[in-house]
């Protein structure tokens, strides 16, 4: 089959376009035929070189959309030509931490595409309860764009920041794909989203997704702006995935008992905090790590009545996977971008 794999950790151009043989299935493994396989910026990492032993040459891509292609001999209830997604999240499903809807912090949990192989390629495979079935409402392109993305902006959001209905939520990075699925989660919520990007152009298609409050971190000072728009309280939430580049801005815009919540830190790890004022108002800082089986079969749904949507930047194929890659790298985005075997 054909895949866009790596050999060794480097730029863009380590990724090769290479003839490599079909998975083999064990007995309670699906092999999928890839339509379209969405981009993270976990795939930059992972190319690039984490600690994390993995298998090489590597495929990457964690969020695949395709049709079930063949069946272990002990998989039940899925058929060839099936329309599936694969659940990005991948866990025992039967420990303690998995039966509390803490699939992440199972000691086997693994994201696909990461600790595997993934969906950079014609085919990849996964167990048979690893597959989400989905309907037509949506092309492949777009049900590619939904999972990881949406399950974790899900867990920020309900899972550990507890959103309300009028709470005050301000989404830094939010033209990334964690960032259009914040506004749209925390607006079906009943909150009031400020959403934060750098340029004019994307703050406008937030907009579209339903953000009140417009604010462009090249320009303006964002804490002072949140601010002067909530009467001097500040922010219930801040939804952060920035890193260092922005983190003091994104402090700043908390109000009394607010929470911040994480996901990554693609400008940087290193952060400072003033323990005096982080107690004096009591603010509570979050991390949030993919989320659970049961949130993104809640997202699933709600995209299913399109009360949700997916955001599709651009779509590029399998061949051109270092141009997509470095269009994210550039942060060029808004929303997510996908490739196509």
């Amino acid at each position: 089959m054909r895949a866009m794999a790596f050999s060794q950790p480097g730029g863009v151009e380590v990724l090769q376009l290479m003839d490599l043989p079909r998975p083999n299935l064990a007995d309670d493994e699906v092999l999928v035929e890839v339509k379209a396989c969405a981009l993270n910026h976990l795939d930059l990492w992972v190319r690039r070189g984490l600690p994390t032993p993995i298998p090489m040459p590597h495929i990457g891509g964690c969020e695949v959309a395709g049709l079930v292609a063949e069946v272990g001999p002990r998989v039940q209830g899925i058929s060839p030509g099936q329309r599936v997604l694969i659940s990005p999240g991948q866990s025992c499903l039967v420990c303690d931490w998995c039966s509390q809807g803490l699939d992440s912090c199972c000691e086997q949990y693994r994201i696909h595409g990461y600790q595997t192989q993934g969906g950079f390629a014609e085919y990849t495979k996964a167990r048979a309860v690893d597959l989400l079935p989905i309907s037509e409402a949506w092309s492949f392109v777009e049900w590619a764009a939904v999972p990881l993305t949406f399950v974790t902006a899900w867990n920020m959001l309900h899972d550990k920041a507890r959103v309300q209905p009028n709470d005050t939520v301000v989404v830094f990075g939010a033209s990334s794909g964690v960032g259009v699925a914040a506004i749209q989660i925390a607006k079906l919520a009943g909150a009031r989203v400020f959403a934060v990007a750098g340029s004019e152009a994307k703050l406008r298609q937030a907009e579209t997704l339903g953000a009140d409050v417009l604010l462009n971190y090249q320009t303006q000072e964002i804490a002072k702006e949140v601010r002067a728009h909530t009467q001097g309280r500040g922010a219930d939430i801040v939804v952060e995935h920035v890193g260092a580049a922005l983190w003091p801005q994104a402090l700043r815009c908390l109000g009394k008992n607010g929470r911040l919540v994480t996901c990554g830190a693609t400008t940087g790890s290193k952060v400072d905090i003033d323990l005096r004022f982080f107690f004096t108002q009591q603010h509570a800082i979050l991390g949030a790590y993919m989320g659970s089986r049961h949130a993104l079969r809640q997202c699933l749904r709600l995209i299913e009545q399109r009360r949700m949507r997916p955001v599709i930047d651009s779509v590029f194929p399998l061949e051109q996977l270092p141009e997509a890659q470095k269009r994210m790298e550039d942060r060029a985005m808004f929303g997510k971008i996908v490739v196509t075997p």
